[in-house]
């Protein structure tokens, strides 16, 4: 079977689910049937006719920082896919995995999807992997972490400086009861300062009315996210990101990190597929090469693509904290960051820290 028959067979779909996505609001936990339904092995074959170590794989991320990295990966597989449809002749150039692309507004359209076998991967928080991995009784694997923390404290005015700076202030931030709150608390606890105590956190609905804190004076420090900080900073003359969360997890050295996103991968698709779901990482990790590389033209596919505003995202980008990280550094910063939502909350991570098949190649 030639290619292009191939792929009207796959009934590869080229246009992109579009919509909005939240940084930093509780997940619900998914709804698990009775009895998950089973895909075809996503297996294809080779313009020879043997049997390839390719596969297409359906992949779901949010419309945010988890979702820049895929981009130049997005377009290269638009590409790949518009030469086999339009070639007069059997394609011959090297054809490796193909992928569908789905974007989802949150992660509750993502995960049932993902449960019931209409995806194969998909790029979610990290605290969700883990419950997922619960209520699937471990049919959910992480295969990279894809984006570290995107916290942020921002201040109009020159106060802040260090963790310390932080005492006897007022924060403004968005969601509690979730992982930004958890983050913060760790880091001042870390830091010395009892968050009960030594901070007044207002806490907001959404990062929004932050931002309108910020705006209106009521305010001057604030815990955002980006790209919440790059427009906040478009709105706020003077605003500055007075502190980076992730570098201040960074400097704790106890082996874990501050993570927001993770690729997590049905298991039976992974063992059907192990050889495609390493090429995946290796397009993954040239994607995320090339997008922290090339923040304008990486911009502009973000733009193209609809995840977040072109101008937003080429001031956002290299605040994103993009990466591709996996095996035994993903398990060892992200089974830490686990750890310390699991001791703030054990529901937040599922009631239960994963094993360690949670981790691909870990």
């Amino acid at each position: 079977m030639n290619w292009k028959k191939k792929l009207l067979a796959l009934g590869l779909s080229l246009a992109l689910t579009l919509s909005l996505t939240a940084c930093g609001q509780k997940t619900s936990e998914p709804e698990q049937p009775e009895e998950p339904a089973q895909t075809e092995e996503p297996a294809v074959e080779a313009p020879d006719g043997t049997e390839a170590d390719t596969a297409h794989f359906r992949i779901a991320a949010l419309k945010g920082p988890t979702a820049m990295g895929l981009v130049k990966l997005m377009k290269d597989n638009d590409e790949t896919i518009g030469a086999l449809l339009s070639s007069a002749k059997p394609y011959e150039g090297e054809v490796g995995n193909l992928y569908t692309f789905t974007l989802a507004g949150s992660a509750d359209e993502v995960t049932p999807a993902l449960i019931k076998g209409d995806l194969d991967m998909a790029c979610v928080p990290a605290n969700l992997a883990a419950v997922l991995y619960g209520k699937t009784d471990g049919a959910v694997e992480v295969l990279a972490v894809n984006t570290l923390g995107v916290l942020y404290i921002v201040e109009n005015g020159g106060t802040v400086q260090s963790m310390a700076d932080l005492k006897g202030q007022t924060i403004v931030a968005a969601g509690k009861g979730s992982t930004p709150e958890y983050a913060l608390r760790y880091l001042l606890t870390e830091n010395g300062i009892d968050p009960d105590k030594d901070v007044t956190i207002d806490w907001k609905s959404e990062h929004s009315e932050c931002v309108a804190a910020l705006a209106s004076g009521q305010a001057s420090i604030a815990l955002l996210p980006q790209p919440f900080v790059t427009v906040a900073q478009t709105k706020i003359e003077g605003l500055r990101m007075a502190l980076d969360l992730t570098a201040e997890w960074d400097k704790l050295d106890n082996g874990s990190a501050l993570i927001t996103g993770v690729i997590v991968a049905r298991r039976d698709v992974v063992e059907a597929n192990p050889g495609a779901v390493d090429s995946f990482l290796q397009n993954y990790a040239a994607s995320v090469e090339w997008v922290n590389g090339n923040t304008a033209e990486a911009a502009a596919l973000v733009g193209e693509y609809g995840i977040v505003d072109a101008a937003v995202a080429e001031k956002a980008l290299p605040y994103c904290n993009i990466v591709c990280l996996t095996g035994g550094e993903m398990k060892d910063k992200l089974s830490g960051y686990l750890k310390v939502l699991s001791e703030a909350e054990p529901f937040s991570v599922g009631g239960t820290l994963p094993g360690d098949d949670f981790y691909y190649g870990g």
